[in-house]
């Protein structure tokens, strides 16, 4: 029987990618998005930690779906700042949450942690990027998974490419930053990447 599993967003184009990075694996899954549900409540991300905030999405919309659900929350962990942005990485800056758009953003985003950071000797600017991936039915948590890149936070943007904190995270034993890499470099030790491939591993062996 082909199983519906859906995937915590709208964005079909992001859902795609999602399902990619889970790997190739003999499994007969029927993909969704929310899109594919019409209106629902949105569920609130107020969870403390990464993982909660996964684990709210996903329980959410399994109970709101009937299907089981995969959702996944990720952002940015410095050891100086506490554990900061974390959670509140997307709007670090904006917490009150302004229109701005997302570019301005992350320029904004960028800015407090180089200033909060100012100060911060090079030996004590580390950091990770997190990705925390849940999959729910609409009776309980199936799977959890986790992905971490090591890194440490530089001292300016470096590189044009990429989005959110890239050009300030140093990726560690590279001397690059996430926005000065490749596309095929960020794949294969991507946090994300190592989460949903995990995933995709356990969901085969569903």
């Amino acid at each position: 029987m082909t199983r519906k599993i859906v995937i915590a967003t709208t964005n079909k184009g992001k859902a795609a990618e999602l399902v990619a990075m889970l790997g190739a694996f003999d499994a007969d899954v029927d993909w969704l998005t929310l899109a594919d549900f019409g209106e629902m409540p949105e569920v609130a991300e107020d969870g403390l930690t990464f993982a909660e905030n996964a684990r709210k999405k996903a329980l959410g919309y399994a109970r709101a779906t009937g299907h089981w659900t995969l959702a996944d929350d990720s952002g940015l962990v410095i050891d100086a700042l506490g554990g900061a942005p974390g959670v509140h990485s997307a709007r670090f800056s904006d917490p009150l949450k302004s229109n701005a758009g997302r570019e301005l953003l992350d320029h904004r985003n960028m800015a407090k942690v180089l200033d909060l950071m100012k100060d911060v000797p090079d030996e004590d600017r580390a950091a990770q990027f997190v990705c925390s991936l849940c999959l729910a039915s609409p009776g309980g948590v199936l799977i959890e998974t986790e992905g971490r890149l090591a890194g440490r936070i530089a001292r300016a943007e470096r590189g044009g490419g990429g989005f959110g904190y890239d050009p300030i995270f140093e990726v560690k034993g590279t001397g690059k930053t996430y926005s000065e890499m490749t596309l095929e470099e960020k794949n294969s030790l991507s946090h994300r990447y190592l989460a949903f491939k995990k995933m995709g591993d356990i969901i085969a062996s569903l």
